[in-house]
């Protein structure tokens, strides 16, 4: 066991990458100085189980031994995307009119990162909800898990339902509150 060093110094920086598979990633101070490690089972506290790079991050940060760790994210905003849609098929829809859509509670069917998509059923509705993997990086997720509660915001586009946000579903009932 490390010795702990400095408790609760808050951090804010970005991701600067972070593999689900692994189990681990770094983030990057916006003060600079050395990475700090961002554990899976931290950022499955936080209720996610992936985050895309450089996404913007807020962290209780404790010093130890080995380095920087990350113990607590405070709040993680996806990239800045600017005001582009995720995708091509978003492109004829009103921006604003998307974001304050509502946010339904949903379940990942399956996703598939090398495939590029995946699929999620909103609670109480058979019908599959597309999910591209732009839209989950323009979100600040890296990834979905078989069963994994998420949030959606869904519109009816030329090729069916499709997801233009995705939260964790903690995210979305901090969000609510």
């Amino acid at each position: 066991m490390t010795e702990q060093k400095n408790l609760g110094q808050l951090v804010r920086g970005h991701v600067k990458w972070f593999d689900p598979g692994k189990g681990f990633g770094f983030v990057v101070s916006d003060e600079g100085g050395p990475d700090i490690l961002l554990h899976a089972n931290v950022l499955r506290n936080f209720g996610q189980s992936s985050v895309a790079d450089a996404s913007a991050i807020a962290v209780m940060v404790q010093l130890t031994d080995r380095g920087a760790q990350a113990v607590e994210i405070v709040s993680i905003s996806p990239p800045d995307n600017g005001d582009e849609p995720a995708l091509e098929d978003l492109a004829g829809f009103n921006l604003d009119e998307l974001k304050s859509s509502p946010l339904h509670p949903a379940r990942v069917k399956w996703f598939d990162k090398g495939k590029g998509f995946g699929f999620a059923n909103i609670f109480g509705t058979e019908d599959d909800v597309f999910v591209h993997v732009e839209v989950l990086r323009h979100s600040g997720l890296a990834d979905l898990q078989p069963g994994e509660a998420i949030g959606l915001r869904v519109v009816d586009g030329a090729r069916g339902r499709m997801a233009t946000q995705v939260t964790s579903w903690e995210a979305a009932a901090r969000s609510d509150s």
